[in-house]
Formats: structure tokens, C-alpha cells, sequence
């Protein structure tokens, strides 16, 4: 090749690789964000964390990373037409061992490619247990929902403004190592940011909270588009009034403002689920529900997934297998454990631990709304 021309793709290169760093480095466009869906299937699946695990430390620290049920678990999935996994990550393991944290994102994700699963990772979450330390996890406390969750990056960490190098650090680390990934869909930056654990922790969370995560969560956007990923960004509201812009929280704006597809939560019986879906339509981009799916509120699937089906809305169901996080038991266990009883109908997950389904008619359903369409072969010429 001449060296004009040598010259002249240099130069187109750059200019496309600019284009592109610009692009990644700033809110999607709705254009942009609706293409991406639709290169998508239909995104259908679970909250995951293995069952021998009771909290993301326990999940993804070295001596109690589960590969062998990670994989059982995930054939699971697959096979009831299950192709995506929403998965929390914790800002601990990486703090204390960013290398090894690393390795193990890239063998889980290997696994779940394997089964044909895509995962939405979760980096941050206000909810449970505000003071999460490494190392050996205590067990579960018996007959209470999600006892060891634990929040992430933790109260300590919040209130340090020190720390917030090393916390937005992280953030642009994962998304830079894992944002050309195909076998990640998107990323979840933060869940229910504004959950103050009332019924639970509330009583240890900072009393600042709210306004700390705040005035952190703009600058987990801009360090995550820093990583330049090319999957879209988002996190989730999940509570309050969202028909219209006047009647948003201070943190329901930041979300919404920032996010490049929309995301929600909803336990609720199917019409307000519905209702909400129609709110959150008028912002033009794609919807994902990222939490839902309990039982003695009317969140089953029978009553959400045909819904979600009809609006082209991605769902993520609380819970795969029954383990350590407890999570078939109701919210209540907390103020009255289940300790010497079994709840009349279970609260989240799909399978018992042995695999075998809590509901086969919920299985045969599952199976039959998320069949996918059989790939023909072209002829040979």
C-alpha cells in the first residue's frame, strides 16, 4: 500500500475511534439505546447467586467461589428458556484482591456462556446488612429472608470521602475489563440506591445516606462511561409515583436523567405493575424490570411474564435455587422468624437445592412462554 494511503486509514481510524470514545462517553440517545435492544432477544431470567452462597462475599471471595454450582445451577436456567442473569458484584473482593476478583468474574462468565446466559452485573446496593467485612461469612440466621445480604460499597466506605478514589476506581476498572464483553448485557451501577433498610438494618444505616449516595451516584456514571463499555448503563427505581417528571424524588431524576435503558423494581399485583410499565414507557427507551416475582403479593409469573411479553419489557425474577439467602421466606420473617414453621407458599426461587422445581405447573409455564425460536439450518449449495 502507498504511504498516502497508509496515511489516510490512520487517520480514518482515529477519527472512527474518537467518534466512538465520544459516543461510550456519554448518555446513549434514545435511537441509540432502542438499536441496541433490539439486536437483543427477549430478555428473560433471575436475580443469581449460587445456593451455596448467602451474600455476594460469599459468592465471589476464593475460598467459597462455587464453580460446580454455579454450573448445575445456571442448567437450570437454561433449561427453562432462561437466557440472562442479574448478578451482584462487591466492591470488597476487589478492594482486597482486584486480580483474582477478576479471574473468577471471567470464569463465572465463561460458565453462564456456556448455558447461553448474558449477565446484567450489579455493582453497587443500599439494601440489607450496611457493614459487610471479608473473609469468613457468618452463617444464615435461621428463618429470616436474605440475613447476610450485605450492602455494597458498606457504610464505612460511604462516609469516607477518602475512599471515593478507590471506590470510582472499581468502577471504571470492571467496566473497562468487561465493557467490549458480549457475554455482559448491561450494567446495573447501583440497586435501590435510596433504601434506607426500614424493617431491618435502618437502624445502623447513616443517617445521611440518601444525600451521600446522591451526591456519589453521578460520579459512578461517569466513571463507568470512563471504562468505555459499549453495553448500555442503567439503575432501577422501584418505589413512588413516576408519571411524571414534577413528581420524581431528587434520586428517581439522577437515575432516570443518567441512565441509557430503563430500569424498575415491582412486587405488586399485575395491574400496577402494568401501570407502572405504562409510566416509564413515555421515556422512549427500553425496560428492563429487574426485580419481581413473589408470591403471596400476586407477583407470580402467570400474572407478570404475559405482560412483560406484551410491552417487549426484559424481566429478572428474585431467585433461582433455595439456599443460603433464604429468600423462599417472606420479608415478615423479619419480624417474626420462620424458625419452627414453613411459609404456606413460598416467597421467591424457581428449584429446591436438589433442583427439583418448587412449582411444576410454574415450571411447565416458564418453559413454554420462554420458548425460543429453533435456529434452520441454511442448505449447503
Amino acid at each position: 500500500m502507498k504511504p498516502w494511503r497508509i496515511g489516510l486509514c490512520l487517520l480514518v481510524g482515529l477519527s472512527l475511534f474518537g467518534q466512538q470514545r465520544t459516543r461510550q462517553q456519554r448518555h446513549w440517545t434514545e435511537a441509540e439505546a432502542e438499536q441496541w435492544y433490539a439486536r437483543e432477544a427477549w430478555p428473560v431470567g433471575a436475580n443469581f447467586i449460587p445456593s451455596t452462597a448467602s451474600n455476594e462475599l460469599e459468592m465471589w471471595q476464593a475460598d467459597t467461589f462455587d464453580p460446580t454450582t454455579i454450573d448445575r445451577e445456571l442448567g437450570l436456567a437454561e433449561g427453562l428458556g432462561m437466557n440472562t442473569m442479574r448478578v451482584f458484584l462487591h466492591y470488597l473482593v476487589w478492594r482486597k484482591d482486584p486480580a483474582g476478583f477478576e479471574r473468577r468474574i471471567n470464569v463465572y462468565l465463561k460458565i453462564a456462556d456456556q448455558h447461553h446466559i448474558k449477565t446484567l452485573f450489579v455493582l453497587f446496593d443500599s439494601c440489607w446488612d450496611p457493614f459487610p467485612e471479608v473473609g469468613p461469612q457468618r452463617p444464615p440466621q435461621p428463618g429470616i429472608h436474605n440475613s447476610r445480604w450485605v450492602q455494597s460499597p458498606g457504610a464505612q466506605a460511604l462516609m469516607n470521602p477518602k475512599e471515593y478514589d478507590n471506590v470510582l476506581s472499581y468502577v471504571q476498572t470492571i467496566v473497562n475489563d468487561f465493557g467490549n464483553d458480549k457475554r455482559v448485557l448491561a450494567w446495573d451501577l447501583w440497586n435501590e440506591p435510596d433504601n434506607v433498610n426500614d424493617g431491618s438494618y435502618g437502624a445502623t444505616d447513616p443517617a445521611n445516606k440518601v444525600a451521600l449516595v446522591e451526591g456519589l451516584l453521578p460520579k459512578v456514571f461517569t466513571f463507568a462511561r470512563g471504562g468505555l463499555p459499549q453495553q448500555p448503563l442503567t439503575t432501577g427505581v422501584w418505589r413512588g409515583d413516576w408519571s411524571s417528571p414534577d413528581k420524581l424524588t431528587p434520586m428517581e431524576k439522577i437515575q432516570l436523567d443518567n441512565s441509557d435503558i430503563v430500569s424498575f423494581h415491582s412486587y405488586a399485583k399485575p395491574e400496577e405493575f402494568e401501570k407502572r410499565v405504562v409510566w416509564l414507557e413515555a421515556l422512549h427507551r427500553p425496560i428492563l424490570c429487574t426485580e419481581y416475582m413473589a408470591r403471596p403479593n400476586g407477583s407470580t409469573f402467570q400474572s407478570i411474564l404475559p405482560i412483560a411479553k406484551k410491552h417487549n419489557i426484559g424481566a429478572y425474577n428474585w431467585g433461582l435455587v433455595a439456599g443460603k439467602t433464604q429468600t423462599y421466606l417472606p420479608w415478615d420473617s423479619w419480624k417474626t422468624p420462620y424458625i419452627d414453621r414453613q411459609p404456606a407458599v413460598w416467597f421467591h426461587e424457581i428449584f429446591r437445592q436438589d433442583g427439583t422445581p418448587y412449582s411444576p405447573e410454574e415450571v411447565a409455564f416458564l418453559k413454554s412462554i420462554l420458548e425460543r425460536p429453533k435456529e434452520t439450518k441454511k442448505p449447503r449449495k
